[in-house]
């Protein structure tokens, strides 16, 4: 027996990493001092500093995250490109949230048999979300592993470096009473509570909107590094979240410093437009056995009628906010109008106030 024999095909290996190696070359610049297939990546922060001029006191940020079960929808539905967006604004949206600029990003892909056509879309994703937020797709693994994974089946995982100056790092400390939370707009659940959205939405072929709604489901994590980097150059902003796992509830106050936290979000509610994908979310969560257009509107009408299920929405889903940002009341305009010309839907959905209560019955957010 030879290893192919055994499950691993070294040739559809190299094929793969051929088609890689072009995919990548779309997000290079000067700081990378070699290529897809070496044993490392490097990236020169020398050549970083001259093209960005020099930073004060640089600190590296980093974040890892991966698509979780949405995966299992791209597979069913045979489409395999937008995964890779996933993996890529997962972290970079997370390292963005502390004000640094992304360098550079790496992936995992996995599974029980290669073949070469769909890794290579796979990560011709990564390649797209990488060049969207100017990040270099600096390296990656590909691993085979036959009998261990479902056959047929992917996963992928990624992590992003990025680079901030110490004094200009966002941790939220200078939050205020007072000041406005601005929303931007998702472009639907992204890459959160897709093993729910499995169970409540069995049939991807349903019809939705005039196509189905596995393909709905599939519309990418929106990339939020352009227009939050291009905003910080403008104005102060004090505190960010990346609205995933967890919903409102979860995400919100982690804006807000670490510690003793004596602030807390005021949402108020409705104030956005929410993408109606999840109220068909909220019918099959209320009704797992309707369907159709019938269910979009019954989820729509529980939504404001049925408070656990908006809680349990709120806490799973980002409900139409993927990215929020704390502003001082008197920038709050400036933001939502530059946010809007570069494209990406905003709205003042809320406020900074004082916490209410103590210890555990601290209240961290609520809508008004």
């Amino acid at each position: 027996m030879d290893y192919k024999q055994a499950g691993v095909d070294i040739e559809e290996g190299y094929r793969a990493v051929g088609k890689y190696r072009e995919h990548s070359k779309m997000t290079l610049n000067d700081a990378v001092l070699n290529g897809i297939g070496s044993f490392a990546g490097m990236y020169s922060l020398g050549e970083f500093f001259r093209g960005a001029g020099m930073l004060e006191d640089p600190v590296l940020v980093s974040s890892t995250d991966g698509v979780g079960t949405k995966l299992d929808i791209a597979f069913r539905m045979k489409k395999y490109g937008t995964v890779g967006i996933d993996c890529v604004a997962m972290c970079v949206n997370d390292v963005i949230c502390h004000g640094a600029r992304p360098l550079f990003f790496l992936d995992y892909l996995a599974c029980d048999k290669l073949d070469a056509n769909v890794a290579a879309e796979i990560v011709k994703g990564v390649a797209i979300g990488c060049q969207e937020t100017g990040s270099v797709l600096l390296g990656g693994e590909t691993a085979e592993m036959p009998g261990f994974y479902e056959a047929g089946k992917y996963d992928i995982a990624g992590f992003s470096v990025g680079i901030a100056d110490r004094k200009k790092i966002v941790d939220g400390t200078k939050i205020r009473e007072g000041d406005i939370l601005v929303g931007i707009a998702s472009s639907g659940p992204h890459s959160n509570g897709y093993s729910l959205i499995r169970k409540v939405l069995p049939n991807l072929d349903e019809d939705f909107e005039g196509v189905p709604i596995g393909m709905a489901l599939l519309e990418p994590t929106r990339l939020y590094a352009r227009p939050v980097l291009g905003l910080m150059e403008r104005i102060d902003v004090r505190g960010m979240a990346h609205i995933t796992g967890g919903g409102f509830y979860e995400n919100i106050p982690r804006m807000f410093p670490a510690g003793e936290k004596k602030l807390a979000a005021a949402i108020r509610e409705w104030s956005w437009t929410v993408p109606p994908i999840f109220s068909r979310i909220a019918a099959g969560c209320y009704n797992p056995g309707c369907s159709g257009p019938m269910a979009q509107k019954l989820g729509a009408s529980m939504l404001n009628l049925n408070d656990d299920l908006k809680k349990q929405m709120f806490s799973v889903f980002n409900m139409g906010i993927g990215f929020v940002l704390a502003i001082a009341p008197d920038e709050a305009r400036t933001a939502v109008e530059y946010l809007e010309s570069m494209g990406f839907s905003a709205w003042e959905i809320g406020y900074v106030e004082k916490a209410a209560g103590q210890g555990a019955e601290k209240q961290e957010l609520r809508f008004v």
